[in-house]
């Protein structure tokens, strides 16, 4: 092998495979009744990322958007969920970077497909649009990280106490 493969086989490499709707679904438990009145719903957004490997420098990532609007006598107008995945292919990087790449950067592909999806969805149960605002995934990443550090400190701390 020459040095200019080795080298090219030591590179970062980061590319895109497949984006697809792995899961979807749509549920209007309080219709038709629903639609009689033109409530101000309050929205809530639960969102999940997880990722599992297929295989070496192969990643599978799941973005999953859960919402659920529920009108002011706290009947649900709808819950909408989808779970939007990716096969990323991350390969040649140390393992802080790797789980940047798979908690955050990855994720943030896949948001703009899932908020269509969920929109989308929405729409399509003649309910008003909903555009769900941007996520900073790299602030919930870090935030994620900073909340293990300290359940791991408190745990440390217990054993040693």
């Amino acid at each position: 092998m020459s040095e200019s493969t080795a080298a090219a086989d030591q590179q970062p490499k980061f590319a895109i495979q497949r984006i697809y709707l792995k899961d979807v679904s749509f549920e209007s438990p309080s219709s038709p009744g629903s639609f009689r009145s033109a409530p101000k719903p309050s929205v809530n957004l639960d969102l999940n990322a997880r990722h599992v490997a297929i295989e070496a420098g192969l990643w599978e990532v799941i973005l999953s958007l859960t919402l659920t609007a529920k009108d002011e006598s706290d009947k649900t107008l709808y819950l909408a969920e989808v779970q939007q995945a990716g096969i990323f292919v991350i390969d040649g990087l140390d393992e802080a970077a790797k789980d940047h790449m798979l908690a955050s950067f990855c994720p943030n592909i896949l948001f703009p497909y899932a908020r269509e999806n969920i929109d989308s969805l929405i729409i399509k149960g003649s309910f008003p649009p909903l555009m769900l605002a941007p996520v900073n995934f790299d602030a919930l990443y870090e935030q994620a990280k900073r909340s293990e550090e300290r359940r791991v400190g408190k745990e440390c701390r217990s054993r040693w106490s």
